[in-house]
């Protein structure tokens, strides 16, 4: 955990001095002479001025790239070299943990205690064990007549287009870059406009550490400009994108317009999060609730944003989660005792305050929170906030909120547990708190998600693979599975 305190971290946020120059083959590049100013949610204090890319600094990172592939070494070279660059990559990013966290929390208004706990644990985690994986790679030689002889070789894919959002920027750039690395494909990576800073320290960080002029360029720039290019750019050859469900369908329409680049989606959730009475402990399935919700500010795609109670135990654990709701203590995200911090700005503040005007509209009764707080510090905070008597069928129950705003649905049996759990559009996660084997095993296998956790929340590490289902997406990251988005399998026979 971190030992710094909160005036410390307040001193060094004074004194950073980030970098907004997009990094293009190597060295920094401020593109068109265009910027756009990235804003801490914490108090809407201007962090930087920060190159705005756009066509053509997109092509140019995607050409950097492209003569990285074809002519570097990196693809080239043996992968137990790959992974020793990787696991370097882990190491600096470890020693500059406290820049790196305090970036992450100063562009995203999460707790420092998290960026610096748990953000940045799991990137350097992430480089590292892909790092370790690089060389354990093998390929195939099927049985074949005895006068012929066939390979199957997997080869990296090329170019790799890898877009992120703001709520986790390390963590899930990590997801994409470090795979797709140790497969010997190189990157142009477009992070959010919400969080380029910690992106761009990250790809100096890699440079530092070894990594080959090219192989990971880092453009700024938003969505409808710079994410587009990248989406419909013939070079690419992969494109892995964490974000909006409605922005996925862009992509692959980008997709169908251009060279037909593979897509691999990971998108929104609506996660149920069941509680039965015979929950092994009512108590901690309360607290973790409450926890799953409020973490992040509830700026997760896995939040558990409905929780599914049976109704002879629904008051009970209701009661709990709006107490742990009212004891979380929401304050400056460099405060290492804050809990829950900033959400991503005003717009963002803006539109999670219209689900909770709507779910009042629809009927929806609020048990505590609701309201913006903290105004006066000039930052975007809001009361964790928990409604229950919410209609199925409510926009509060079908759509993605993305903020700190819990629905409390009741059942009475399994099945109407499991048609409610399964009545949305995504299919990201699910969480199911029982002590009957039999009843876990048939629930998770009824349950349409991509993860299901069982007297648990947001539990796992690198060994599993993580996506979704319906319109949550398609493909995996983390684990080994996360190296077939980025490899191509070719076939050799060999007549002797």
């Amino acid at each position: 955990m971190t030992a710094a305190t909160h005036d410390t971290w307040i001193r060094r946020a004074e004194k950073l001095e980030p970098h907004g120059a997009h990094l293009i083959d190597g060295a920094g590049e401020s593109g068109g002479g265009a910027t756009f100013r990235a804003v801490s949610p914490r108090d809407g204090r201007v962090l930087a001025e920060v190159a705005d890319g756009g066509e053509a600094e997109v092509d140019a990172a995607v050409a950097a790239a492209r003569r990285a592939f074809d002519h570097g070494p990196w693809p080239r070279l043996a992968p137990a070299e790959r992974g020793r660059i990787l696991t370097r990559v882990a190491d600096l990013l470890d020693e500059n943990r406290e820049e790196l966290a305090l970036t992450v929390s100063l562009e995203t208004g999460k707790p420092i205690s998290d960026a610096h706990d748990i953000e940045l644990r799991a990137v350097v985690n992430t480089f590292r064990w892909y790092g370790q994986l690089a060389d354990k790679l093998t390929d195939e030689s099927p049985h074949t007549p005895h006068d012929a002889l066939a390979l199957v070789t997997r080869e990296p894919a090329g170019v790799v287009g890898a877009v992120v959002p703001w709520n986790f920027p390390l963590t899930l750039a990590g997801w994409k870059i470090a795979p797709a690395l140790a497969a010997g494909c190189t990157v142009v990576l477009k992070p959010s406009e919400r969080s380029p800073l910690s992106a761009l320290l990250l790809g100096r960080i890699a440079l530092e550490a070894g990594l080959p002029a090219g192989v990971l360029n880092v453009v700024n720039g938003d969505g409808p400009v710079a994410g587009r290019a990248l989406g419909l750019h013939p070079g690419v050859d992969v494109l892995a994108f964490t974000g909006s469900t409605a922005v996925g369908r862009q992509f692959l329409r980008y997709s169908a317009d251009s060279n037909l680049k593979r897509v691999w989606l990971e998108l929104g959730g609506k996660s149920p999060n069941i509680i039965l009475p015979d929950a092994p402990d009512l108590a901690r399935a309360a607290a973790t609730a409450a926890w799953g919700i409020f973490f992040n500010q509830g700026e997760m795609c896995t939040a558990p944003s409905r929780l599914l109670v049976h109704s002879s135990v629904a008051e009970e654990v209701t009661e709990a989660v709006v107490a742990h709701a009212r004891a979380l203590r929401v304050g400056d995200p460099l405060d290492p005792a804050t809990q829950m911090g900033a959400l991503a700005g005003e717009e963002h503040l803006a539109r999670v305050l219209g689900h909770v005007d709507a779910a009042s509209a629809d009927g929806a009764r609020l048990r505590t929170g609701g309201s913006r707080t903290l105004a006066e510090t000039g930052g975007t905070y809001l009361e964790p906030t928990v409604f229950d008597r919410v209609a199925p069928d409510s926009r509060l129950a079908r759509e993605e909120v993305f903020g700190p705003v819990l629905s409390v649905l009741t059942f009475d049996d399994l099945d109407e547990a499991v048609s409610l759990a399964n009545d949305t559009e995504y299919g990201l996660a699910a969480g199911l708190w029982t002590s009957d084997l039999s009843t876990a095993h048939q629930l998770s296998r009824a349950l349409r998600a991509g993860t299901v956790w069982v007297n648990c929340y947001e539990e796992g590490d690198l060994t599993v693979p993580f996506g979704g289902m319906k319109q949550s997406g398609n493909g995996r990251d983390k684990s080994a599975h996360a190296l077939e988005k980025y490899m191509e399998l070719k076939t050799t026979w060999i007549q002797l």
